[in-house]
């Protein structure tokens, strides 16, 4: 699931795992020819399998340029969202030297950034630079490759402060990606620093601890007046008004120790800003981008959307007309959505660990689950008109369940119980009627999964 090649972080362990799920999402294709089903139930099946394939097997780091003067928060932002110290911040000089594309990584995942020298500094940067100005080198880096996102920075005390310029070196970027990569990418603005509006005091981050709740109403009120101009000025420039999706106050405040913890955290409306970007971001950057933010809305959304692909994929699958040749197959794609559920949740692509899970469970990969899964494959030996539609029944009802309880163990922190729990609630909920009988009596419970952590 991490993106592959060979500079990055991906165990030997994982790329077996990505190997194999590969090898077996080739084998679910192949078989869709021999599906008894019209030609737009079967181009809705190859779409399911193009979002597995996206999600589980062609990961990337999510793409964003950040454009803004200097001081308006472009590095802070980075920290911001991994919650950890990835990026360094110029506190008094211009920070950032030769606009590149780079990788800020964390232990869940990368970001590639395009943290460019500021518009409009004052100083010269830090660090190196041979562009003769700011624009130059962002130019530059962005005839290598086209952002997902451009995320344009403000201060909140400077929105009307020689914004002009700004938003000219703004029109300026967006044109070049539309000439270099033919499409122009969503734009987002944010407003930083809105701890600094006034009543200064007030603090944005710990609102309902304030005693004087007539300076919360004041300081948020010149964040909206922040916001309102931001968004005109923007607007008056259609081609940027075109493809703004979103401009909104925040604070990305962190302050952290020489060993690297954190020592003060003021961020203000991060969730708000995450999820937007992951609204904007192709699927590919998608599954990184919630493993690094661990917002679990965003990882619930992501898993939910693949186990509802893979219950619907496994539930064609049960419709092949030969008894029993769906088995393998969708139990390998059960296991593979567990083990990028759990990636989801951080923890390393396993498919073993992915097995732990579902025979913890009760749900065993072994000799009761064949026993059970054979006798749901049979059902279209024995009726054969009927039997179609209960076996896609049951797969998409065992399925659906199956991704319940991984959402709840990896993203939720649920127990094995609770998890367990999670499968039968789901199972009975979508299964057809008399089929949740099938089941037997989940075995006493063996010890948890394992962590398959890194």
């Amino acid at each position: 699931m991490p993106a592959q090649g060979p500079d990055d972080d991906t165990t030997e362990d994982e790329r077996r795992t990505l190997k194999a799920i590969a090898e077996n999402i080739k084998r679910i294709e192949e078989m869709l020819q021999f599906l008894p089903l019209h030609g737009d139930t079967v181009k809705d099946l190859r779409a399911k399998i193009g979002l597995l394939r996206t999600v589980m097997l062609e990961q990337r780091p999510p793409a964003f340029a950040l454009v803004g003067r200097r001081g308006a928060g472009k590095s802070s932002m980075v920290n911001a969202l991994f919650g950890a110290k990835v990026a360094e911040v110029g506190h008094v000089k211009a920070q950032t030297g030769r606009g590149k594309w780079f990788d800020h990584a964390g232990e869940r995942g990368k970001l590639s950034v395009l943290d460019t020298r500021g518009i409009q500094e004052g100083s010269t940067p830090s660090e190196a630079d041979d562009a003769k100005d700011a624009m130059a080198s962002i130019l530059f880096e962005l005839r290598k490759k086209p952002p997902d996102v451009v995320v344009f920075l403000v201060k909140a005390t400077e929105v009307d402060s020689a914004i002009d310029a700004d938003l000219d070196a703004l029109e300026r970027i967006h044109a070049e990606i539309e000439r270099e990569h033919h499409f122009r990418p969503p734009l987002v603005a944010i407003l930083t620093h809105c701890d600094l509006l006034e009543p200064k005091a007030v603090r944005l981050h710990a609102q309902r601890e304030e005693t004087n709740q007539e300076d919360v109403a004041e300081k948020l009120l010149h964040v909206v007046e922040a916001e309102r101009h931001l968004e005109t000025k923007l607007k008056e420039r259609k081609p940027l008004a075109d493809h703004l999706k979103w401009v909104r106050g925040v604070c990305t405040y962190l302050s952290f120790r020489d060993d690297g913890t954190v020592r003060a955290d003021e961020r203000w409306r991060v969730d708000e800003l995450t999820t937007t970007l992951f609204k904007h971001l192709p699927d590919a950057g998608r599954g990184t981008f919630a493993r690094i933010a661990r917002v679990r809305g965003l990882q619930e959304e992501l898993a939910t959307n693949m186990t509802r692909a893979t219950a619907t994929l496994c539930a064609g699958v049960a419709a092949l007309p030969l008894p029993v040749a769906d088995l393998i197959p969708i139990t390998s794609l059960q296991i593979a959505l567990v083990a990028s559920i759990g990636w989801l949740g951080g923890r390393r692509m396993d498919l073993k660990a992915a097995g732990e899970f579902l025979a913890a469970l009760g749900v065993n990969v072994g000799a009761a689950f064949v026993l059970r899964e054979g006798a749901r494959a049979l059902i279209k030996f024995v009726f054969p008109a009927g039997g179609v539609m209960i076996s896609g029944a049951i797969a998409f009802a065992g399925t659906l369940a199956i991704g319940a309880a991984a959402r709840a163990y990896f993203l939720r922190g649920a127990t094995i119980e609770e998890a367990r729990e999670a499968y039968k609630k789901t199972r009975a909920e979508n299964a057809p009627a008399g089929a949740e009988a099938e089941d037997a009596p989940p075995p006493p419970a063996p010890s948890e999964p394992s962590n398959g952590a890194g």
